[in-house]
């Protein structure tokens, strides 16, 4: 009988037993892990360090989005000057992969006419009373950047470039996007006085980091494809909008 009982004891004892020995096996292995196996993201318990203005502005950034990023900004790059928007649309002004031809200085025209919504007659002067649209001089660009801070210049080649440019007293040497046949003739002055926007002609030129010539597609009545600023694009445009139609209104 003892030796029954004994074994009836020794089968309840033993799952109790077991279940002990493998919460004690659990607790030593957690007690054991690294602090931070735990977190989703171990990457997040890294400081990041900013090694410029513009780096500083992305961490930020990147900070307000998730406060569990640990960010450390030095000094010098502690300022509010070249602002986020500004490095962004740099970046992408100089990268060979935006469309558009790279320009002497990476100019974004989402920047300045987007951003900032400066008309498009304040650089490009004289638009409504020439024929042609021309460029804005370096005395123009430096009214604006001469009172920009000086960290401006340490981020940005270009605004290096603009500066150098404006004490060597040498024009900059921007790559034209619009380039028509010398047989044509076509007038800005008209065109702006009659309401036309930029935009008609030039596209959304306030949403391109690097102006690149628009493509767009005209469908005449007779279901024929013309694509600006191809000759039968101005036509159709001339036909939709009352214009003249004679071969001198743009032939002369």
């Amino acid at each position: 009988m003892r030796s029954t009982r004994s074994a009836r004891r020794f089968v309840v004892a033993l799952p109790v037993a077991l279940v002990a020995l493998g919460a004690g096996l659990i607790a030593l292995g957690l007690s054991t892990r690294p602090a931070d196996a735990g977190s989703e993201d171990a990457g997040s318990s890294q400081v990041q360090v900013a090694t410029s203005v513009c780096d500083a502005q992305r961490l930020k950034a990147r900070q307000a989005e998730d406060p569990r990023l640990q960010i450390e900004i030095p000094k010098q790059f502690d300022t509010p000057w070249p602002t986020l928007s500004a490095c962004q649309s740099y970046q992408a002004a100089q990268d060979p992969s935006t469309p558009g031809p790279l320009q002497p200085i990476p100019f974004s025209h989402k920047h300045h006419a987007g951003k900032f919504e400066i008309d498009c007659q304040y650089c490009h002067s004289g638009t409504d009373r020439s024929p042609s649209a021309g460029v804005p001089s370096v005395e123009l660009c430096m009214g604006c950047h001469a009172q920009f801070p000086t960290t401006y210049d340490t981020e940005f080649e270009g605004i290096r470039v603009l500066k150098q440019h404006w004490d060597e007293k040498t024009p900059i040497e921007w790559e034209q996007i619009y380039r028509l046949p010398e047989h044509v003739q076509f007038r800005h002055n008209r065109h702006v006085r009659a309401g036309f926007d930029c935009q008609t002609c030039h596209g959304p030129v306030e949403e391109m980091d690097k102006i690149v010539m628009m493509e767009e597609t005209h469908w005449w009545p007779w279901l024929m494809p013309t694509t600006s600023p191809e000759m039968g694009w101005c036509i159709n445009c001339h036909r939709e909008n009352d214009g003249p139609s004679d071969c001198y209104a743009c032939h002369y």
